[in-house]
């Protein structure tokens, strides 16, 4: 079993609302071999609960406006690890000591991982 299309496609949405707001260390995982329930993963660091909270809801609105429901949201109120869940795909954002801690990428290493395409940002020199 892969991830479906929607999956990736919802996915690079996801990843590009992260990055946009400093998400950093972006991993998605095909997880629809082990978890009938959802195709994929996709985990992003933010420095400080601030930043996590921001990238959280940055991925929460830009899905939203692509017409991708939310269907569970947990962890908004601590900012120190944030599920989003939106069917297909389940996003993890995690403050960089929860997500260490947490490892969700040694949990799961036997799942593929997805390729995720983000936009180049301009350099100031």
């Amino acid at each position: 079993m892969t991830a479906s299309p929607h999956a990736r496609e919802i996915l690079q949405v996801a990843a590009a609302a992260a990055d946009s707001k400093g998400g950093q260390d972006l991993v998605a995982l095909d997880v629809s071999g082990p978890l009938p329930l959802t195709d994929a993963f996709l985990l992003v660091s933010g420095r400080v609960e601030r930043n996590v909270l921001a990238i959280a809801s940055e991925v929460e609105d830009k899905l939203n406006e692509a017409g991708v429901k939310t269907l569970r949201r947990e962890g908004k109120a601590e900012g120190r690890w944030v599920l989003l869940d939106f069917g297909d795909l389940v996003v993890h954002v995690f403050h960089e000591e929860d997500r260490m801690y947490y490892a969700l990428e040694r949990l799961w290493k036997d799942c593929p991982v997805l390729p995720i395409e983000l936009p180049v940002h301009e350099t100031a020199e």
